[in-house]
């Protein structure tokens, strides 16, 4: 088993690096990673991100949000939650979580934390989760990987996967909220998080042979930040990559009552429908058709309706108000 070095907290560049070990490195070897992410929302294969996270919150602190390659619901980073990757050689082990939680469960009860596998993708400890898992497979080759809360801001955690009261209709799978605990919580005595990864590195590399470590050379920070640039941290893998979906949203002003009705596909709006008891000044289905094409993005639709001349359809509101309505 080859572990490889990773002490990035970029989120992007992170997620760009597994991408990368299942692809690229070669398939003649076993690979295990441990990481850390800043405070960062990740989002699985499948899900519409919007639908999943607290807008208003995550740029208030300024977490990041990025998508990953396997399925399963959205997770909470930060440096208090520990990551592993496993890159193997697929063997009939696609959904066998056990045989990667193994190590986890071993390395808890070495520090005297009874735990064990609860579910489909979960390891909890009485009943209360601190581990979620998810696989992606690419020909051959198998990705596990999973998240372990030591010392976590729970806090943080259920506020930033706990999206305001938007009316949202979409196919995307939908994240499954669970009890959570973190690790600290149950030690009999202190331990960091840096003792903990010593730990859990053993019990991985204990069941192995031919192990070693392996820093990533410059040929392989070069393609792996290609992919992070190109890929992992722009507007068009996070947001765009989100199944089709529908937004209604409804306000209540002194100059009328508005509900606005959105038809989301690849990350842009491709109807739009304006109703409501409001006095519009110019006929509103060219604002309607206006907004279509315009990239569900606070930015972009404040400058959209900025082109559009708002002030011309609603001439009591203004585009700061308007994209309030859509976003918070």
């Amino acid at each position: 088993m080859i572990e490889i070095i990773n002490n990035s907290h970029d989120p992007y560049f992170n997620l760009a690096l597994e991408e990368y070990a299942v692809i690229n490195l070669p398939d003649t070897q076993n690979y295990f990673i441990l990481w850390q992410n800043q405070p960062t929302i990740v989002v699985g294969r499948n899900q519409n991100t919007i639908e999943e996270i607290n807008s208003r919150y995550i740029e208030e602190h300024d977490i990041k949000v990025v998508r990953r390659m396997s399925g399963g619901g959205a997770v909470y980073h930060d440096l208090g939650n520990l990551n592993f990757t496993f890159v193997v050689n697929e063997n009939k082990d696609f959904t066998n979580f056990t045989k990667f939680t193994r190590p986890v469960i071993k390395a808890l009860n070495r520090i005297g934390i009874p735990a064990e596998n609860n579910g489909r993708n979960d390891i909890t400890i009485g009943g209360r989760k601190f581990s979620g898992n998810a696989q992606f497979k690419y020909k051959q080759r198998l990705m596990h990987h999973g998240t372990i809360l030591f010392n976590s801001q729970l806090e943080d955690m259920v506020q930033a996967l706990n999206p305001s009261t938007e009316k949202i209709s979409s196919k995307g799978i939908k994240s499954v909220r669970s009890r959570v605990t973190n690790i600290s919580e149950h030690l009999s005595s202190p331990l960091s998080i840096e003792e903990f990864k010593q730990i859990l590195t053993e019990e991985v590399l204990h069941e192995e042979t031919n192990n070693d470590t392996y820093d990533l050379s410059d040929y392989d920070l070069k393609i792996i930040n290609n992919l992070r640039n190109n890929k992992y941290s722009t507007w068009n893998w996070i947001y765009g990559a989100s199944p089709a979906y529908n937004i209604k949203k409804t306000g209540n002003f002194d100059w009328g009552n508005i509900d606005i009705r959105l038809e989301i596909k690849h990350g842009l709006i491709k109807s739009c429908r304006i109703y409501g008891d409001y006095f519009s000044a110019h006929d509103i289905a060219e604002l309607e058709s206006g907004l279509v094409g315009t990239r569900y993005h606070e930015a972009d639709i404040k400058e959209r309706l900025t082109e559009l001349e708002l002030l011309r359809y609603l001439p009591q509101t203004d585009e700061n108000q308007i994209t309030q309505l859509l976003f918070y």
